[in-house]
């Protein structure tokens, strides 16, 4: 499995966001030297096409593929591209706050601790529905690493398109997001000007 491991501070300075957004509340106190460079107006579209696919974890490939599939769809493809990102099981475990970043969100997945609709699913890329409701298995949930989650995760808002249960970890969705609803500080308007040249 490719895994992304540039050091996550570092790579929140070059892009110029908020470590708060990945879940890590370190502040990483170098300044980033540009000398007044003027950005180039692909630059800037590159910039937020790679702020993405690094809040969400996602590689190069799938995320062109979500692209592609955000076309398809109807509506506008960057509000469809934000919203299908939204939907990625493993974002959804980080909002629900069971998990204290979308890297250990990803995890908890990958090791068969999450249940779908009462089936054990495995993919973090899975794209959850209005309806389904999520639930860490019970085994996992006596042991001592969710129980540290909860304490870092209590504070986090729970955005209104969910609906959690912490103390059960467990959840429902209640609908699907709205562009509105997702607080990234992304301007997907410009990935889309990037994928359609």
């Amino acid at each position: 499995m490719a895994v992304n491991r540039v050091p996550v501070l570092k790579r929140c300075r070059s892009l110029g966001l908020d470590p708060i957004y990945l879940g890590i509340d370190k502040k990483s106190n170098r300044e980033l030297k540009r000398a007044n460079k003027k950005m180039s107006e692909y630059g800037l579209q590159l910039r937020e096409k790679q702020k993405a696919k690094f809040i969400y974890g996602v590689l190069e490939k799938p995320f062109r593929n979500y692209y592609e599939k955000a076309e398809k769809m109807n509506g506008q493809a960057g509000e469809n591209l934000m919203v299908i990102l939204e939907r990625r099981l493993d974002n959804v475990i980080f909002r629900l706050g069971l998990a204290r970043t979308r890297k250990e969100a990803r995890q908890i997945v990958d090791h068969k601790h999450v249940l779908v609709n009462g089936k054990c699913v495995n993919i973090p890329s899975y794209l959850i529905k209005a309806g389904d409701s999520i639930e860490i298995r019970e085994k996992s949930k006596s042991s001592q690493r969710y129980k540290d989650i909860l304490e870092v995760t209590a504070g986090r808002l729970v955005p209104a398109w969910l609906d959690a249960d912490q103390e059960n970890l467990k959840g429902v969705i209640k609908e699907l997001p709205t562009r509105e609803a997702i607080d990234v500080p992304v301007n997907e308007m410009l990935i889309v000007e990037l994928y359609s040249k």
